[in-house]
């Protein structure tokens, strides 16, 4: 299935139980990329399959940013292969209270994989010579980016970057792994979010639809009701995964998707790699 790229598209990969989004954006100065979160598939037809292999496929060496939403290997794991095919990124942005050191000192009470000591290495390699993670202005693109102060909360979950990308006009939340007491502290204390929530599109559902992920306030409260819910996720690993009816109840829904009529929310475990196109100020998803 061949990409329609018109004025801009936004992929989200059929990743297991990870997360991994690619932004594409033409623009007159060329084609600029941002991909949320590297996670990869073990099994993607009948074999492993990353990030790093689809951008080379399309003969990709520079990604002008890389939005860490959440310091967890699922949400990672395809850094490395990255950095073997010689993949590069401008920026590396995470939750700028995070250090590289307190990234390993979270990740050692659980055992640190392999994507995230390489991203953590990464970062600190960048400080040491003064590289700023700045993100970079891509006409198109909007970015908001929201998070919970470390050490007021010291798990990676709570510690989540929202981010908010707005592609032309259309808004898009990923916000990682973020829980129902982190979401919380984010609405009493950073009052501009409580404006962004009603004006969202397309939610990515917080923890890959688990419970812990969905915070009641920002629905029933602030006025959050987007088109719809994309889970990325893969098979039913904990019973907290139930949440499709709940966020039906939340959404707007759209009309058609694939031949399939009205659908509400989106997963990569049933529906796999989802598309959006941009194009003359509408928004197609496929």
């Amino acid at each position: 299935m061949n990409l329609l790229l018109h004025d801009g598209a936004l992929q989200i990969f059929d990743v297991d139980h990870g997360q991994c989004a690619l932004l594409t954006l033409p623009t007159a100065a060329g084609v600029r990329r941002v991909l949320v979160d590297c996670g990869h598939s073990a099994n993607f037809r009948g074999a492993p399959w990353y990030p790093g292999q689809h951008l080379s496929h399309l003969a990709v060496s520079y990604v002008d940013m890389l939005i860490c939403t959440n310091y967890d290997e699922d949400h990672a794991s395809g850094f490395p292969d990255l950095e073997r095919r010689g993949i590069t990124f401008g920026c590396i942005l995470g939750n700028p209270t995070v250090a590289p050191e307190t990234i390993v000192n979270l990740k050692s009470e659980d055992g640190m994989g392999d994507g995230i000591s390489a991203i953590a290495n990464k970062l600190a390699a960048r400080r040491l010579i003064g590289w700023t993670q700045r993100p970079p202005t891509i006409p198109g693109l909007d970015l908001t980016w929201i998070w919970n102060p470390y050490p007021y909360f010291d798990d990676e979950n709570n510690l989540s970057l929202v981010t908010i990308l707005r592609i032309h006009g259309f808004s898009f939340m990923f916000p990682g792994d973020m829980e129902t007491r982190g979401f919380n502290n984010i609405l009493n204390t950073y009052l501009p979010f409580r404006k962004i929530v009603p004006r969202i599109d397309v939610l990515l559902a917080s923890h890959h639809g688990r419970a812990s992920g969905i915070c009641q306030a920002m629905f029933d409260n602030y006025g959050c009701r987007p088109h719809l819910v994309v889970i990325s996720d893969d098979h039913k690993q904990y019973d907290t995964q139930e949440t499709t009816g709940y966020y039906s109840r939340k959404v707007r829904g759209i009309p058609w998707f694939r031949n399939q009529g009205a659908r509400y929310v989106l997963s990569t475990r049933n529906d796999g790699e989802i598309r959006f196109s941009f194009k003359n100020s509408s928004c197609t998803v496929w």
